[in-house]
């Protein structure tokens, strides 16, 4: 399928495959109110074709004396009570049937964004862009199988009352028909202009709802208050309002001149044909019943084109969107993975052989050849300045990214060669921008491994070693707390069992505590994992993590020197190489970077005299 980032006008072959994704997904979720809407499509249909033909008979004969109508009011009663009826029968199948397709596409789409095996989709905004419009289109997954219906209702309409009308006039049957031509021609080009201008508005709507989020959310909420901020971030999130505002006007005075010119034409051609079949019954060549169905059938028949026209322009237009989905769930994951085989427990260690890495080829290079080996059982630190690498290098060792140039190797297995969830199982790590869930705090740790979820004594087991057992077990909930309060009224914040905030050093313990539940992995990733503790705190996490990494194989990122001293190996990361190694007494004698770096953190903390 054609990439929706990089053409933005779906061909005939996206929207035919499109098509039958959406009905196709649409029957496997719901077959039978599909079937039971397509039947009540034909009912719908033919209810008003009826009903103008027993109105015309009715009318017949009341002027002819002496003929019998009751069997035809009654039919006349039974036509209007189903045309009536059939609706709202409709309406609830349709919803029953968009809600089973909506939520079946949601999952699929969800899915396949989990198909990704890295983070490079996700930090490209064209396919942030498609994976935005692909949840609309998977949203309004039902809305195509109405159009399709509501195509097929205007069809059988349209050829019923055609029939009706070409009994009494084919050359005016073929003006009206002719006359919907321009509106059929129009509303596809129209609805290919508003995919087009949706795609074209979609990173506005993006930057707006960011602007949204940092004036609504308490992240932001503090500087944005202290610094004076927040009308000069509302104010950037108006002119994005504005230029999406802007676009969809000219789209909407487009639609509003073009519609406008084209019930016009409709309107003079109803004119024209009611003209001609008021002369013709004054000439005596119409009957009056026959005037009746044939006002009856030109409305019919402009209805049914409406109808008609409307539908197939919501369904192309609903194609056009519902494309990125189709693209989305067809997308070929960043990475390169296999689907057999297993990460061999880890015995000997884990190689990095001439490592290079870059974002993309317009990014500098971040890793240059690097060479480094973290040897079973024994804890390696990295050492170095910001943006030295030492972030992608762990992005690297959980295969969130591939070498550019180089090999990574797993007990000599290429990580390439081994499936990414398998290799993640045996890997636990706290990470230096760690997550805080708007959730439990024992969800908050159970996380790191989902069966804990369901073993409170693992939970609380990884919070003592996290120094943050006391802390838990003292909320209004102990473990069960909610730790978000974004959940609730203003009225029920008072309340303090409806949750609690925890502070920051708090939440990097949770962190911790939610890396320390995976436990028995053969690789423990520790990135900054004290960098908002005090002192004391800091210490007594280090101390912990210090006997549960003893005789494990850990990887220890920290910008404070003292807590890397103990480690068995200390790299220093420097211009994108491994600049030095050795044990920390070692390269204090080398006298080198991290010499240098040590003697500098040392002196901040000697008496001044």
């Amino acid at each position: 399928m054609s990439d929706p980032g990089t053409s933005r006008r779906a061909g005939i072959r996206d929207l035919a495959s499109a098509a039958g994704e959406a009905l196709s997904l649409t029957w496997r979720s719901a077959p039978g109110g599909v079937t039971g809407y397509v039947f009540l499509t034909l009912a719908e249909a033919a209810a008003p074709i009826a009903t103008v033909w027993l109105t015309k008979s009715v009318i017949d004969r009341l002027t002819t004396p002496n003929e019998a109508v009751a069997g035809l009011a009654l039919g006349l009663a039974a036509a209007g009570l189903a045309a009536a009826a059939l609706p709202g029968i409709g309406r609830y199948l349709r919803a029953q049937t968009g809600r089973l397709a909506r939520a079946d596409a949601i999952d699929r789409l969800f899915a396949a964004a989990e198909r990704q095996v890295g983070l490079r989709r996700f930090e490209d905004p064209v396919f942030l862009d498609r994976l935005r419009l692909a949840q609309e289109g998977a949203g309004g997954t039902g809305d195509l199988v109405t159009g399709v219906c509501g195509s097929l209702n205007g069809v059988l309409s349209l050829i019923g009352f055609v029939g009706s009308l070409l009994i009494l006039s084919p050359a005016m049957t073929a003006l009206v028909l002719l006359a919907a031509v321009p509106a059929l021609v129009a509303e596809v080009l129209l609805s290919r202009r508003r995919a087009t201008m949706q795609w074209d508005i979609e990173q506005i709507h993006r930057r707006e709802f960011f602007y949204s989020r940092l004036l609504t959310g308490v992240q932001a909420a503090t500087e944005i208050r202290l610094f004076g901020i927040g009308a000069f971030l509302r104010a950037r999130m108006m002119a994005e309002r504005r230029r999406a505002d802007t676009a969809e006007n000219r789209m909407d005075r487009r639609e509003l001149v073009t519609q406008g010119g084209l019930t016009t034409l409709s309107a003079a051609v109803a004119g024209a044909g009611l003209w001609w079949a008021i002369t013709a019954a004054r000439q005596g060549s119409l009957s009056v019943g026959d005037v009746a169905m044939f006002v009856a059938a030109v409305g019919g028949v402009q209805a049914a084109l409406n109808m008609l026209v409307s539908s197939m322009a919501s369904v192309h237009e609903g194609l056009l969107t519902f494309s990125h989905y189709v693209a989305v769930i067809r997308t070929e994951p960043d990475l390169a993975s296999v689907d057999e085989g297993t990460a061999p427990v880890l015995r000997r260690g884990i190689e990095l052989r001439d490592v290079w890495f870059r974002y993309s080829d317009d990014h500098p290079w971040v890793l240059r050849g690097v060479d480094l080996t973290i040897p079973h059982g024994r804890s390696v630190a990295l050492v170095g300045l910001n943006g030295a690498g030492k972030s992608t290098l762990i992005r690297l060792l959980c295969r969130m990214y591939d070498p550019t140039r180089g090999r990574i190797l797993w007990d000599g297995v290429d990580l390439r060669d081994i499936p990414p969830a398998d290799l993640r199982e045996r890997i636990s790590a706290v990470f230096q921008d760690h997550m805080n869930y708007d959730m439990s705090a024992a969800e908050n740790i159970g996380l790191g491994d989902l069966p804990a979820l369901d073993d409170p004594a693992r939970i609380k087991e990884a919070g003592v070693r996290a120094g943050v057992h006391e802390t838990l077990s003292g909320l209004p909930r102990g473990y069960d707390t909610l730790l978000t309060r974004i959940f609730f009224s203003e009225a029920d914040k008072g309340d303090p069992e409806t949750g609690v905030v925890l502070s920051g050093g708090q939440w990097q313990r949770v962190a911790l505590a939610r890396a320390l539940v995976r436990d028995g992995r053969d690789l423990m990733i520790l990135d900054e994992p004290s960098s908002g503790l005090d002192p004391e705190a800091e210490h007594e996490v280090h101390t912990s993590i210090r006997k549960y990494r003893a005789g494990r194989t850990s990887l220890l990122i920290s910008h404070r020197l003292s807590a890397v001293r103990d480690a068995d190996l200390i790299a220093v990361l420097h211009d994108g190489l491994i600049a030095e190694q050795g044990p920390h007494e070692a390269l204090l004698a080398a006298d080198g970077h991290y010499a240098r770096l040590f003697r500098l953190q040392a002196s901040g903390y000697q008496e001044v005299r």
